[in-house]
């Protein structure tokens, strides 16, 4: 089997996907700033995903170098992961918060994205896009709606990437399931659909096993060292993975990467990674959506039951590499 992120996973499972027109040989970054950004994401906070880091080392720079390869993009995002124990239930703030930054780095960039959730997500996600002042398209599915209006629309709107960040996938079992096992499907929409609807190429940012694009990996790696992992791995997989401690921390290393090889981007693209920004985009969420972090399941200015000041510590550490100040 080709590796995870490898571009051809999908293809690899006996998986039918539309015919897409070739890109550019990807560019090669001029120094190993990218692979230095990977492994700094690449730190586990409690979920036992390192064996899953090993198999998906190098997928940032697949990633970054594959998406800044094409000439003009057009990038589909989707994300909102729903917490249906949560005080209040509502989306967690891993995933649209990230999401929102990227959106509003690729918009700024002058590249053309456009987001997609579902409606027990939807507000959270408007919150998170309100709060990074990114102009995009929201599109909405319905938890019980089919999903081919909006691969229509898609496709109409011409998308050539589809970009997954902390959204439930398809388990092997069916439904989409949490980290504690909980079958989530009366709250999420069976979006994986139009991940694999093609003609996009697609990309997956996740940090536990059951996220859309995350059946890229060998199904054993989860099963053995994921809690919970024979239930919640999640079997849609993508072409490319961005695999991170914490998903909100892909997105960054996402936009820090693109920065590092296309300098045409990288003004708008350094906009989004400013600990202020972060916070705002959070901190609308939380109040606004409403958002809630999806381990501790209650309102707070947390992501994935770590604080601001942890977070903002990798945010730095990602910016000085960048920034060439290590």
């Amino acid at each position: 089997m080709p590796p995870p992120g490898s571009g051809l996973a999908a293809e690899a499972q006996g998986l039918h996907r539309p015919a897409r027109m070739p890109l550019p040989a990807p560019p090669t970054p001029s120094d190993d700033r990218i692979d230095r950004i990977e492994a700094l994401i690449h730190q586990d906070v409690g979920r036992n995903v390192g064996a899953l880091f090993g198999a998906t080392k190098g997928g940032l720079r697949r990633t970054a170098a594959a998406l800044a390869a094409d000439p003009a993009p057009r990038i589909g995002l989707l994300t909102g992961f729903f917490v249906p124990l949560g005080d209040p239930p509502a989306a967690e703030t891993d995933g649209p918060v990230g999401t929102a930054l990227l959106a509003a780095g690729l918009a700024r960039a002058g590249v053309a994205c456009r987001l997609l959730t579902d409606t027990p997500c939807a507000d959270g996600c408007a919150a998170a896009l309100r709060g990074a002042q990114a102009d995009i398209p929201l599109d909405v599915v319905a938890v019980d709606a089919p999903v081919a209006d909006a691969i229509a629309a898609w496709r109409e709107a011409e998308i050539g990437w589809v970009v997954s960040v902390e959204r439930c996938g398809r388990s092997a079992g069916g439904p989409p399931r949490n980290m504690r096992g909980i079958d989530i499907s009366p709250h999420t929409a069976a979006l994986d659909e139009l991940f694999l609807a093609g003609p996009w190429r697609t990309v997956a940012i996740g940090d536990g096993g059951n996220e859309i694009g995350l059946g890229a990996l060998p199904r054993a790696l989860v099963t053995q060292h994921v809690a919970e992992g024979e239930l919640i791995a999640c079997v849609t997989p993508a072409d490319y993975l961005v695999l991170a401690g914490v998903s909100h921390w892909g997105c960054w290393a996402l936009l820090a990467a693109l920065a590092l090889l296309r300098p045409d981007w990288a003004p708008g693209l350094r906009a989004s990674l400013d600990p202020a920004l972060d916070r705002h985009v959070l901190e609308t969420m939380v109040r606004d959506g409403p958002g809630v972090d999806g381990v501790l399941q209650r309102q707070g200015h947390t992501i994935d039951a770590l604080p601001l000041e942890v977070h903002h510590a990798k945010l730095a550490a990602i910016t000085d590499l960048l920034d060439g100040r290590a």
